[in-house]
């Protein structure tokens, strides 16, 4: 029998409530293992409507375990303070030992941003398009490109993620 693939999910503080419950109830209901890691210097956040959340780590704490997952979720929301070194250095580390990467809205900037975009096509929100310049902004939904799973924002996750689910189920 073959194992669900293990996701790190990234959490930044406060972060966009509606996506990361999104990619949440689609693992826990499909038996695919995962662990959030805040986007912070504790590991207590909250998402953009107020909710408080707890998460499994701090994104400080991924960094070099890129081997023990194979994807990577990147949940949109306002990213910001040093953390942010972090955060790209995680996801860089995963996009180069070719893990899946996923993420919604301004994921695909920060794919750009952490240099691993290149050539890439990114669905990401139209007030992010114009930060793409090494990857390929496209207008659909959501782009599938190799290991690169992006939908255009919250609203349109699910375009993609029966397609997730069944790749990160093999």
């Amino acid at each position: 029998m073959v194992m669900a693939k293990k996701v790190a999910v990234l959490a930044v503080n406060p972060v966009n409530g509606m996506g990361l419950f999104q990619y949440l109830e689609a693992f826990y209901e499909n038996g695919i293992p995962y662990r959030v890691y805040a986007v912070a210097d504790r590991r207590e956040i909250g998402t953009n409507s107020g909710i408080r959340l707890t998460a499994d780590d701090t994104v400080a704490a991924l960094k070099g375990h890129a081997d023990d997952y194979d994807a990577l979720v990147f949940s949109c929301g306002d990213a910001g303070e040093p953390y942010n070194l972090d955060l790209m250095e995680v996801i860089r580390e995963f996009a180069g030992r070719d893990r899946i990467v996923i993420g919604h809205c301004a994921a695909g900037m920060m794919f750009e941003k952490a240099g691993v975009a290149s050539g890439r096509k990114l669905s990401v929100h139209p007030l992010a398009k114009a930060a793409i310049v090494q990857g390929q902004a496209v207008d659909e939904p959501s782009a599938v490109d190799g290991n690169f799973w992006t939908a255009r924002d919250e609203g349109t996750i699910w375009t993609m993620m029966p397609r997730l689910l069944e790749e990160l189920k093999k």
